[in-house]
């Protein structure tokens, strides 16, 4: 059996890492949004499930945190290293047929992966360690988002990264189906209604917390 290293040093293995931890990102992705649509329930909800992820569980917190970190290191790693034998090689990373239909939102991969993670740095600051934004309440969660977004160009900046990551989702989803078995031409629909409609979902409910504010929806 080959070593972990000896896979990772393939691009076989580099793929199959990109598509692990994609799952793992998504995963979180899911979550993130389930908690953050609380902002349409009572403020207390969303203030008692933001203090339940800091405070009750908090070592369980700082594994999951840790496990991510990871999973995002070796996601972009891998990505990057795809992209440059990719380049080398001119095969088309985790594709087996250059016409597929994911050929816009493959193309912006490497647009839109860097991107996303420049403003994850601008997000995290902003909601997580309360350096920058309108909001800096560690207690109240609920106002800091409602004061955030009601600033229209913060909202537009949000609303302009979730439209990236669903693109990068788009594509991203698509191929791990591939990668990991799922998207052979015995289930040729597989990925062009998972992929697309994985992708609406999320974005959809991210963009709704921003127009929501901004509509006085949620106050």
């Amino acid at each position: 059996m080959a070593s972990p290293m000896a896979v990772w040093r393939t691009l076989a293995g580099k793929k199959a890492v990109m598509a692990v931890t994609g799952v793992v990102l998504v995963l979180f992705i899911i979550e993130h949004m389930l908690g953050d649509l609380l902002v349409f329930a009572d403020p207390e909800k969303l203030n008692g499930y933001s203090h339940l992820l800091k405070h009750t569980i908090i070592e369980v917190t700082w594994a999951l945190r840790a496990g991510l970190l990871v999973s995002l290191i070796l996601h972009v790693v891998a990505a990057i290293q795809v992209a440059v034998a990719s380049r080398a090689a001119r095969p088309v990373a985790y594709a087996v047929k250059k016409d597929i239909a994911t050929s816009y939102a493959a193309r912006t991969m490497r647009i839109t992966g860097p991107l996303l993670l420049v403003y994850l740095v601008y997000h995290l600051m902003m909601f997580t360690f309360l350096t920058t934004g309108p909001g800096y309440s560690e207690t109240d969660v609920h106002r800091n988002v409602v004061l955030a977004f009601s600033v229209p160009w913060i909202a537009g900046v949000y609303i302009a990264a979730m439209l990236m990551l669903g693109t990068h989702l788009y594509h991203g989803v698509w191929s791990m189906l591939q990668t990991l078995g799922r998207g052979r031409a015995k289930h040729p629909t597989l990925r062009r209604v998972v992929a697309p409609a994985f992708a609406l979902v999320v974005t959809a409910g991210y963009v709704s917390i921003p127009l929501a504010v901004l509509a006085g929806l949620v106050k």
